[in-house]
């Protein structure tokens, strides 16, 4: 009987592991292939186009609605700017008390100040940090990184901490020898140029090889279009109705030609080998030498991979999938204005579980709204989830309004924002709710935007169960511009930590520093007390 239960919950894993693989290879045939559609010529390729034409829709709404900030963005990304930023809280609780040593009067008393000079071009940066705490200034604090080196520069320090980017492999080793080689490279040009999750070498690669692949294997004739009137927001329209239909055998076949195309592709698995390495060793390491318990912790990883492959494909063939995939689509104007989607899949018939999207949308050049429901249905149970949204964009004014519901819990957004003369001013709520308990988030502030300078002002407050309204907020002040140039230090006198080991890194600690820090730390305190 023991045996037995095993041989069930592993076939369960197995099922599970097997499930994901299905839905993945759904999700490419439901989506991702359209970007591919480029001519309007069969009924494959309308259902297609207005998938992406819907898409495409949102991403130019999104662009006209901040297009300010989004040049703003343009300006950082090509010129050298300065930005300085203010945080501070205000925490007006009755019950804190009025203690000088008490939350309410710290937190009220405290601020922090960020100075961020950063060119993304020549790869520079400088920020100086300091602050006020409960009475207490600190400054001196500044951190200084190119494409080649880190320098930090401590308030009670005279010379500056430098590690260089070829140096931290080895202290890594040093620090984690079951986890680092000490040949791992961080690359400081990350910082810079943004990390992806993927190059785009990989992704025209992964475009090309599978959702091309994809595409060309959907049959012409499962696809079909006729003329149908529907109802959206209690409104007729007259729409084109493309349905789009694979039988079970239609579905395992394909996915089937995607798996076994998986199970052999060896890009396809260094791809997946240097993710899973970035997501262990972190993002801007570089991967081609990493330490052995790693490496074959990856190894084992790939070796699951193509198991649950091999085991998959061979699953397909007693897997159930007796409706098919059903997909339809309204559209009007080119856009989806309706969907239905339904796909039951499972280990056997007594096990089926059932995907359903069907909803409505309009995205008009001034007002977009949805209303979906997305479920699944297993052994009779039904989680499902609604999200609804009515979103408006009119001279120059934004009214907007979003809500999911699943079970129990709602999470809901309103918001709406003014733009005269380059200034936005916007107030935004989110509300959360798990019943009987609520909480809120308020959002509100503005922003200017010129051609060389921008400012803004932020006020985040919290209200939740057992808490005076409006008891604690957070406020956050900033103002850039743009620049001339990132000023380093030339030639500082250095501590260069990267040539040092962690054994004479801890001595140099423990001797020069904490001395230091003690000594600063005194007089800082020392100077307090004397002004009380």
């Amino acid at each position: 009987m023991g045996e037995s239960i095993s041989q069930n919950n592993r076939r369960k894993g197995t099922s599970k592991k097997f499930l994901i693989f299905i839905i993945t290879a759904i999700l490419i045939i439901g989506g991702s292939v359209a970007a591919f559609v480029l001519l309007n010529v069969s009924d494959k390729q309308n259902y297609f186009l207005a998938e992406k034409n819907s898409f495409e829709v949102i991403g130019e709404q999104f662009e006209k609605r901040f297009e300010q900030e989004l040049n703003w963005q343009e300006k950082v990304q090509e010129n050298p700017t300065e930005s300085t930023m203010e945080l501070s809280a205000t925490y007006n609780d009755p019950a804190a008390g009025t203690s000088p040593f008490g939350p309410a009067q710290i937190i009220n008393n405290s601020t922090l100040t960020i100075n961020n000079s950063m060119d993304l071009k020549e790869k520079k940066m400088a920020t100086e940090i300091s602050g006020a705490f409960g009475g207490i200034t600190i400054d001196g604090l500044n951190l200084y990184l190119t494409s080649e080196k880190l320098l930090v520069e401590l308030p009670f320090l005279k010379e500056l901490l430098q590690i260089k980017e070829g140096d931290i492999g080895k202290l890594l080793h040093e620090v984690d020898p079951t986890m680092y080689s000490g040949k791992e490279k961080i690359d400081f040009d990350t910082f810079f140029n943004g990390s992806k999750v993927l190059s785009e070498d990989d992704q025209e690669y992964l475009k090309k090889e599978y959702l091309e692949m994809v595409y060309d294997k959907l049959p012409d004739d499962a696809f079909k279009a006729t003329d149908e009137t529907v109802e959206v927001n209690s409104e007729s329209i007259d729409a084109e109705k493309i349905t789009f239909q694979l039988n079970e055998k239609q579905v395992k076949d394909l996915l089937s030609s995607v798996m076994e195309k998986m199970k052999d592709d060896k890009r396809l698995k260094e791809i997946i080998r240097e993710q899973l390495a970035v997501q262990s060793l972190g993002a801007g390491v570089s991967t081609s030498s990493i330490a052995p318990s790693v490496e074959n912790d990856i190894d084992q990883m790939i070796k699951e991979f193509e198991t649950t492959l091999d085991k998959a494909i061979k699953g397909l063939e007693t897997f159930q999938i007796p409706d098919g995939l059903n997909s339809t689509i309204w559209v009007k104007d080119e856009q989806i204005v309706k969907r239905d989607f339904s796909l039951s899949m499972g280990p056997s018939k007594d096990e089926l579980v059932t995907f359903e999207i069907n909803g409505t949308q309009t995205l008009g050049e001034t007002d977009q709204t949805f209303d979906y429901t997305i479920g699944a249905v297993e052994n009779g149970q039904d989680s499902s989830m609604t999200i609804t949204g009515d979103l408006s964009w009119k001279d120059n004014k934004a009214d907007d309004s979003i809500k999911l519901v699943a079970g129990d819990f709602e999470a809901a957004y309103t918001g709406n924002s003014t733009l005269i003369d380059g200034k936005r001013e916007f107030e935004r709520v989110f509300t959360f709710k798990t019943r009987p308990d609520q909480g809120e988030l308020n959002w509100s502030g503005n922003a200017t935007y010129n051609e060389d300078k921008m400012n803004s002002e932020h006020t985040f407050a919290v209200q939740v169960p057992g808490m005076a309204e409006d008891a604690l907020s957070l406020h956050v002040a900033n103002d850039a511009k743009l620049i001339k140039q990132v000023e380093i230090p030339k030639d500082p006198e250095v501590k260069d930590i990267g040539s040092m080991s962690v054994d004479e890194i801890m001595q140099y600690f423990q001797v020069e520093v904490a001395p230091q820090f003690q000594q600063w730390m005194m007089g800082i305190m020392g100077g307090n007390l004397n002004g009380l």
